[in-house]
């Protein structure tokens, strides 16, 4: 929040102190690396046996992502009669996906559930990934104004998705035992040992890149393999790494707010909208439609559907978009409404974060040790009490 009000006061039409100018090139490279860093960092932190036993994200990956993009779409045709069907699925790509960096509060939380923490995190580590074939093919049939034979689509999925888990696998597998095999000889000390977990994670998003998969997916499965491989990170290993990622992090945040200063000015009733369902309804109610069965309390499903904050992922794509097809009729659209709404969301999740973790974390408490948002989740309770 401090570093987009910042941006936005020191670039602001009339008074800015500033006035930045940024190739969208550049700024595309420092949030894919933000955004790669911080995903392997979430990953790399997070406890796999946790995991087990735990369907939750993958119902929210499974059912939830395409349920919001096609909720989105079509309240984009509803609201922008000059976008058309494919630029109304690009504008709800770009925003499907959650940011990973500011929902860290929340998973870091040892007053929520870690069945329910874990859920969060996951979801932020992969929806992003996942959501780029959907973007690629909405972007190519929105460039052609035609649609793509089911074999495309499925070629596009598995090359993103694919390839994007192999290699890393792959990198997690070799730099993790490397690590492990110079550590034990002495040949690595712990401040070295730090500075490798950034490499593997660019090493992995750029060699994903190379290979048509998607260095985001890369990034995440880097981070949960080198976990895994090592059996126990320290914050020390990951401090540095973590430092790193939201140094850039802030840095984007600060030029986004800079950025969206001077479309203050073309901000209308619509776009505004948009960014309030983007936020509520058309998040929620797909989260809560993939999550039906679960047994889970309606204040669980609330507070799953809420904190599905926008940000960095959801630039990275809009830059993506910039980069890929410069000419679409409604990209000025499309960049308006993906900043509008990143910047409700910064300040919406920013603001609501305290004190909803507080009472949700109340809540919880009252629970039985059997309730759904502890099952599947070894020693959640003794987490959660710390």
């Amino acid at each position: 929040m401090v570093f987009v009000f910042a941006g936005l006061i020191l670039s602001a039409p009339g008074f800015g102190l500033t006035n930045i100018e940024m190739d969208h090139e550049v700024l595309l490279a420092l949030g894919e690396v933000a955004l790669a860093l911080i995903l392997f960092n979430d990953a790399a932190r997070m406890r796999l046996s946790s995991l087990k036993g735990n369907a939750l994200p993958a119902r929210m990956l499974a059912i939830g992502l395409p349920l919001t993009i096609a909720l989105g779409a079509a309240t984009a045709l509803l609201l922008f009669t000059d976008l058309p069907l494919w630029e109304a699925a690009i504008l709800a790509t770009v925003l499907a996906p959650t940011d990973a960096g500011l929902g860290k509060r929340v998973v870091s939380s040892a007053k929520i559930p870690v069945r329910i923490s874990q859920t969060l995190n996951l979801e932020a580590g992969l929806n992003d990934g996942i959501a780029v074939p959907f973007l690629l093919i909405f972007v190519t049939a929105a460039e052609v104004s035609t649609t793509l034979h089911a074999s495309d689509i499925w070629l596009t999925f598995a090359a993103e998705i694919g390839f994007g888990i192999l290699v890393g696998l792959g990198v997690g597998q070799i730099g993790g035992r490397a690590i492990r095999w110079a550590t034990a000889r002495s040949w690595m000390t712990e401040t070295y040992r730090s500075l490798a977990f950034p490499v593997l994670a660019l090493t992995a998003f750029f060699i994903a890149d190379l290979f048509g998969g998607s260095g985001f997916i890369a990034a995440f499965t880097g981070g949960l393999t080198v976990a895994w491989v090592l059996k126990r990170v320290s914050q020390d290993l990951v401090g540095f790494i973590e430092a790193e990622g939201q140094v850039i992090d802030l840095g984007v945040f600060f030029i986004f707010g800079a950025l969206t200063a001077s479309l203050l000015s073309s901000i209308d009733a619509a776009t505004v909208l948009y960014a309030v369902l983007s936020l509520t309804v058309i998040r929620m109610v797909p989260v809560a439609i993939s999550l039906v069965g679960a047994k889970l309390q309606r204040s669980t499903i609330l507070f799953l559907g809420w904190f599905g904050p926008r940000g960095l992922a959801s630039i990275v794509l809009a830059l993506l978009v910039v980069e890929q097809a410069p000419e679409l009729a409604g990209l000025a659209r499309i960049q308006l409404v993906m900043s509008v709404t990143v910047l409700m969301s910064v300040f919406a999740h920013g603001i609501s974060t305290n004190p909803l973790i507080d009472r949700y974390g109340r809540q919880m408490e009252l629970l039985a040790d059997d309730a759904p948002e502890e099952q599947g989740v070894p020693h959640a309770r003794v987490r959660r009490a710390a």
